[in-house]
């Protein structure tokens, strides 16, 4: 499980003066893109170099209690499961103050060829660095 640190930017408060529902998932993409560069040592860099991307399949969120103006909070993401031609993968995001938990959920994102965007089986050696 690696971790990220984030802080909710003025642009993602919603008219009930908290983070917008739809806000959480930017945040668990935000932190893949850092953990798959920093801690996979594989980045999307190196897959749209490859020709391949993630698409996004299916997403749960469950909520526990919302992030406001200036909060700062720990997005925590792994891989829970590898498929042919997927991963789902895992997260949490808890309050950085007081590490209380803000929601954790699944998504599974479909590894595509970007030329034609259908799903592609998962190479070897990108099997070898996300199988940690």
């Amino acid at each position: 499980r690696f971790e990220t640190e984030l802080a909710v930017r003025p642009d993602d408060i919603d008219l009930y003066q908290h983070v917008h529902s739809t806000r959480y998932l930017d945040y668990v993409l935000a932190a893949r893109f850092d953990q798959m560069e920093r801690c996979y040592g594989m980045g999307m860099k190196e897959f749209a170099r490859l020709g391949l991307g993630w698409y996004m399949k299916s997403a749960t969120i469950h909520y526990r209690r919302p992030l406001g103006l200036g909060d700062r909070m720990i997005v925590r993401t792994w891989i829970a499961e590898i498929f042919d031609d997927a991963v789902r993968v895992g997260f949490e995001i808890d309050r950085l103050d007081n590490r209380k938990r803000v929601c954790e959920g699944e998504t599974d994102y479909t590894l595509v060829t970007l030329a034609d965007g259908r799903a592609t089986p998962i190479p070897a050696h990108v099997r070898a660095k996300y199988g940690i």
